[in-house]
């Protein structure tokens, strides 16, 4: 498997390389955002690990210009520890998971072996929910033979809900789990499954997103009991 990594400081991005290709990964190099984003438009990669940083063109903006692009490529993304702000920038503009410097590459390793385990099941998954399809593969959706348009936060919200068919996510288990942003505030995920609603449900006379109260939001097919 072939990995892109975009990573401006050298040091790092040498301990990086090494271990990866220790790990049995093939593994290209770009020093900064521009020719990162060049690499990744014309070539074959597996995963990207993308520094938030860069000189020339910031990480956000590359990951931006390839979801923009429809390129579903897994994006693991580098930030500062303390920047939150940066990992809920990263993950609105379609990173897949991030992972904050300084870390320990073991880590990092963990990280990238889940996102490819996650994206070999996603490529080849269609999720389907009385008229709702999840295509994964290219974070397509349709509900009654109609694409329904999402962001990215808006999409792995109801990806997660659908994997998960019948059963409640709670509010911390979304913001911690799906979105890994527990330090949003509380009403951040009401506010989505909102929006999510509109998206999905409105002009359907069966409803799929439920509240379940005191307790969370399911998504589940017409054919199950109610919930009250």
């Amino acid at each position: 498997m072939k990995i892109l990594l975009i990573e401006d400081e050298r040091a790092i991005a040498e301990v990086i390389k090494q271990g990866l290709e220790e790990a049995h990964y093939v593994v290209e190099v770009a020093y900064d955002g521009a020719t990162g984003l060049n690499l990744a438009l014309v070539g074959t990669y597996s995963l990207l690990i993308l520094d938030v940083m860069l000189p020339r063109q910031d990480g956000w903006s590359v990951c931006q210009a390839l979801r923009a692009r429809r390129d579903t490529t897994p994006i693991l993304m580098l930030t500062a520890r303390d920047a939150v702000q940066d990992r809920v920038r990263g993950l609105e503009m379609g990173a897949d998971d991030y992972l904050p410097k300084p870390f320990d590459f073991d880590e990092l390793l963990a990280r990238v072996r889940a996102l490819l385990r996650r994206d070999r099941v996603h490529k080849t998954r269609v999720i389907r929910i009385a008229d709702l399809e999840i295509d994964t593969g290219v974070r397509r959706v349709t509900r009654a033979g109609q694409e329904v348009s999402l962001t990215p936060r808006e999409y792995t919200l109801l990806e997660a809900l659908a994997a998960s068919e019948g059963q409640v996510l709670t509010r911390e288990a979304i913001q911690e789990r799906v979105w890994m942003d527990e330090e949003s505030y509380s009403n951040t995920v009401d506010v989505y499954i909102g929006m999510l609603r509109k998206k999905i449900d409105s002009g359907h006379e069966e409803r799929l997103i439920h509240t379940v109260h005191g307790l969370g939001y399911t998504l589940r097919g017409p054919e199950s009991e109610e919930i009250p």
